[in-house]
């Protein structure tokens, strides 16, 4: 994306009224074009990288698929951000991972067994640096909210 172009993104996405459309909007999008191009598409990825998690729900224990962005990095782990687009809550998908860490990704097509773990201390404020350096607008949601944001590393599983 040029220069313009993403400026003009991260600032829309930082807005108030982006939180409350595109948690609506973007994942029903990305979950169907992605199921119609057999997980070659994932239209939000054309801003940020991304995947689709699917976890099993903590409460019911069925698989739930959520696209969201990520933060690849190297040596083939992700950084996954609980921001929940600025909101109040925790998004349910950082519920299920805490409760069922063992999950599945599919990334540019391929599908690939991790293991999800929260990161805390300094790790996570390690992390967190390197978010912020990656999107910027990440910065604006956690000032939205009380709570703070969870952060998950997933690594492929080597059980796998």
């Amino acid at each position: 994306m040029a220069g313009h172009g993403v400026r003009l993104v991260r600032k829309v996405s930082s807005t108030r009224a982006f939180a409350k459309v595109a948690p609506h909007v973007i994942p029903v999008f990305d979950r169907t074009v992605h199921r119609l191009t057999r997980g070659r598409v994932l239209p939000s990825a054309l801003m940020l990288p991304g995947v689709i998690l699917t976890a099993r729900g903590a409460r019911t224990g069925q698989p739930r698929r959520t696209p969201l962005a990520c933060m690849p990095e190297e040596g083939g782990s992700w950084i996954l951000v609980g921001s929940n687009f600025g909101r109040p809550g925790h998004p349910a998908w950082t519920a299920n991972l805490l409760r069922h860490p063992d999950a599945e990704i599919s990334w540019q097509g391929r599908d690939i067994v991790v293991r999800a773990r929260l990161l805390e201390g300094p790790e996570r404020e390690s992390a967190w640096a390197a978010v912020l350096a990656f999107w910027p607008p990440y910065a604006s949601y956690q000032a939205r909210v009380e709570r703070r944001i969870r952060l998950f590393r997933l690594e492929p599983d080597s059980r796998d």
